[in-house]
């Protein structure tokens, strides 16, 4: 398997086409090794993490890239996406999320070369399979509001009612708290929780669970829930989840080692695109076996 600086040599030449030239030969590879059309669905924030860029996660705009990169493809050969992304708007996840079933009938496996976190974990979460290697993660799913975590933010409020009900005194104390909070907050945060954990419980209903008998779905539906969908269990939305308590979860989880051809392909690929994003200005890059390429650069500051 070639490795980083393996893979770099193999991306010298003239002009930035080279890091085209080497996407496309993988994915194509990968689609030839598989059978199936291959997207990859890649963001920059591990390169390009200036606060003043917005866009490097998931959102509505990304939309026409996975439109463009769906168009005109056997789509009765199911899809194998590749994700690196931190997540990102909930509303485009769902959005997105329900394009690709309607154009592929579900018949999507997701492929985690290193990150898919938050939203990207959702969007893994309603493909019928995961592939993962050791180096791979998913994060926790439970929404973010202004950079408070939602289930946080109840909790908090529902210890400010236990606390001020078992000693008045401390009324001062949590009014200062709750002061940085603005009203319809704890609402918001509300809606979010129930939204988010409906998706995830949803999707994995509709494809990776649905085989299950009732008894059984319930209780690997519970199980996922708690490890990737309470802040009280994962502790911080920046956790990674590894393949083996993805397992442990009753995820179907594939480990990318089982086949050493494609952990070659999906690796070198991976690597490829990240000195893209290292060597470019490119933030985020969604593109099929055939070719086909949707592309967001960096805005000029």
């Amino acid at each position: 398997m070639p490795n980083w600086n393996e893979t770099l040599a193999e991306l010298d030449g003239d002009g930035e086409s080279r890091f085209d030239r080497l996407r496309k030969k993988y994915l194509t590879k990968l689609a030839d090794h598989t059978g199936r059309n291959v997207l990859v669905y890649y963001s920059a924030w591990l390169q390009q993490n200036d606060s003043w860029v917005t866009d490097l996660g998931i959102c509505d705009a990304d939309k026409a890239g996975f439109m463009t990169c769906s168009h005109g493809v056997r789509r009765d050969r199911g899809l194998d996406i590749i994700l690196h992304t931190p997540g990102g708007d909930l509303a485009a996840t769902e959005a997105i999320i329900d394009y690709l079933h309607s154009m592929y009938d579900g018949d999507i496996r997701a492929l985690v070369p290193q990150l898919a976190m938050s939203g990207g974990t959702l969007m893994a979460l309603s493909c019928k399979e995961i592939i993962m290697g050791r180096q791979s993660s998913l994060g926790p799913v439970d929404p973010q509001i202004s950079g408070f975590p939602a289930q946080g933010v109840i909790e908090e409020f529902a210890r400010a009612g236990r606390e001020v009900s078992e000693d008045p005194s401390t009324i001062p104390l949590w009014s200062a708290i709750l002061g940085k909070y603005w009203p319809t907050l704890l609402t918001s945060c509300e809606h979010a929780s129930t939204w988010s954990d409906e998706l995830l419980r949803g999707y994995l209903s509709k494809c990776m669970f649905a085989g299950d008998d009732p008894i059984a779905r319930a209780r690997k539906l519970d199980q996922v829930s708690d490890l990737l969908g309470k802040h009280s269990t994962s502790r911080n939305h920046a956790r990674h989840i590894s393949p083996e308590r993805a397992a442990a979860a009753g995820l179907h989880i594939t480990a990318l080692e089982d086949d050493q051809t494609l952990q070659d392909l999906v690796l070198t690929l991976h690597h490829g695109l990240s000195h893209t994003f290292a060597s470019t200005d490119t933030a985020k890059i969604i593109a099929n076996d055939s070719g086909t390429t949707y592309t967001l650069s960096m805005p000029v500051h």
